[in-house]
């Protein structure tokens, strides 16, 4: 990546990204947050320079900037990625750890952040604006759609498909094969062994609805 890069969100997932990126040799450019407390502060010797919304940092985007959002929360996350492309044209870059593994048969999206020790097997198809902490592993031939949130430590088994802005807790293990809805929720340390439907939530070993 040629390009400096601004980190939208200068909270915990901020200073994951600016950890990722400085490994790979990256440089931040600024990060931007709508915390007002926080601008003009200095984070890891990278300044919060503004908010998500202003325009003169958001005009840099493209030739001169790349931009990454760092938000857990899909709700603002889908707003602001709808605002850098429609009115930018501008694609969040992928936040990829030096230490994951990642497949060269892995079709990858754009916006994810795949943290230190994670590992993606052959054939997997991870979708756009995921988070993948760390050392996740997803097995081969899993499908994860967009805006899917992974904890630490979870085991994704093969051939599993997860919905779209599905949130699967710290250390959960799903069983190869199975199928999750979308917009649905499982627990931490959660066995999950039978399909989850859409919007549901499920907790325990093995995971029940909750």
């Amino acid at each position: 990546m040629e390009n400096p890069v601004i980190i939208f969100g200068a909270g915990g997932l901020g200073k994951v990204a600016l950890d990722i990126f400085k490994g790979n040799q990256v440089e931040v450019y600024c990060f931007l947050d709508d915390n007002k407390q926080l601008h003009g502060k200095e984070i890891n010797h990278i300044q919060v320079m503004g908010s998500t919304e202003d325009e003169q940092f958001l005009k840099i985007l493209g030739k001169n900037c790349e931009a990454f959002i760092a938000l857990d929360d899909n709700r603002l996350k889908k707003s602001l990625i709808k605002t850098l492309i429609g009115e930018y044209k501008v694609m969040p870059v992928n936040a990829i750890h030096h230490t994951a593994y990642i497949s060269p048969t892995v079709q990858l999206g754009h916006g994810n952040l795949i943290a230190a020790g994670v590992c993606v097997n052959t054939d997997t198809k991870i979708g756009n604006h995921c988070i993948l902490n760390t050392k996740a592993v997803v097995e081969y031939e899993a499908q994860i759609n967009d805006f899917v949130q992974i904890g630490a430590g979870a085991i994704i088994g093969a051939g599993v498909v997860v919905g779209e802005g599905t949130f699967i807790g710290t250390g959960v293990s799903i069983v190869a094969g199975i199928t999750i809805g979308k917009n649905a929720r499982i627990g931490a340390g959660s066995v999950v062994m039978q399909n989850i439907t859409e919007g549901e939530t499920v907790f325990g070993v093995p995971a029940k609805k909750v």
